[in-house]
């Protein structure tokens, strides 16, 4: 008798317990992680579990099934893609930040002119860049060279990366005497600096699209409306973001 009435106190304690919510798994591009990681740090309303990458292996994932709530990419071309693949929802699509393109050199460095003296600044060693075929940044930092007439002589030069934030490491570590990163990343690393910044018509505009999936949860779907709102974009904007004027 007492062991049944024990186990039908068991189930009635385990019934009137609130479920546990499921943590928002967040896919961001690797230049977010500093950012988004202080905005978090204001964030109450559950466990986030943020996975950062380069925004093509991020975006691979998410439409290969990976358990995404909510997407971050560094590229409206990625965003793009998983659009076509129904990865998103996307009336819930909006550009969420802009950034801009620099180049950096070790800290303290002069500032260099974004011609053909740069092969100069290199001497023997390499340009470090995002991967120059799938990843933002890296595709970012081609069009400018492109749009300068300096990618035929800089492209043998150039050394790639899985993500910018290898790009970034390599110039801070002395690996590379010069690399092309955003200029949130440049702030975040006292051992480099920044020695031009790619003129904005160089390029296509920097944005970060920001979506939620087909199986976001409503946590997720509170996540997003904070992200959007006046807090974190000044966290962002102490990290160098710019806010996108009318989002999409």
């Amino acid at each position: 008798m007492h062991h049944r009435l024990a186990l039908l106190l068991s189930l009635c304690l385990a019934l009137a317990a609130p479920l546990r919510a499921e943590p928002v798994q967040l896919y961001a591009a690797s230049s977010l992680k500093d950012a988004l990681d202080a905005v978090m740090a204001d964030w109450i309303g559950g466990e986030v579990r943020p996975i950062y990458a380069a925004s093509s292996t991020i975006a691979r994932q998410v439409a290969a099934g990976a358990p995404a709530d909510l997407i971050i990419t560094a590229s409206t071309d990625w965003m793009d893609w998983l659009a076509a693949q129904s990865a998103i929802e996307p009336t819930t699509r909006s550009d969420l930040l802009a950034n801009r393109l620099v180049l950096i050199g070790p800290s303290g460095a002069p500032p260099a002119k974004l011609d053909l003296t740069l092969a100069e600044r290199l001497g023997q060693g390499p340009l470090a860049m995002a991967l120059t075929e799938a990843v933002p940044a890296g595709q970012y930092g081609r069009a400018a060279l492109e749009a300068l007439g300096l990618w035929e002589d800089l492209s043998p030069r150039v050394v790639q990366t899985a993500n910018v934030r290898a790009a970034l490491a390599l110039v801070a570590l002395g690996e590379a005497p010069l690399g092309i990163v955003y200029a949130t990343d440049a702030l975040i690393e006292p051992r480099v600096s920044v020695l031009a910044t790619f003129p904005s018509t160089t390029h296509a505009p920097i944005r970060y699209p920001m979506a939620l999936t087909p199986n976001a949860t409503d946590a997720a779907t509170a996540l997003y409306t904070f992200l959007t709102g006046g807090a974190a974009q000044a966290r962002f904007a102490s990290a160098g973001f710019a806010p996108v004027q009318g989002g999409r």
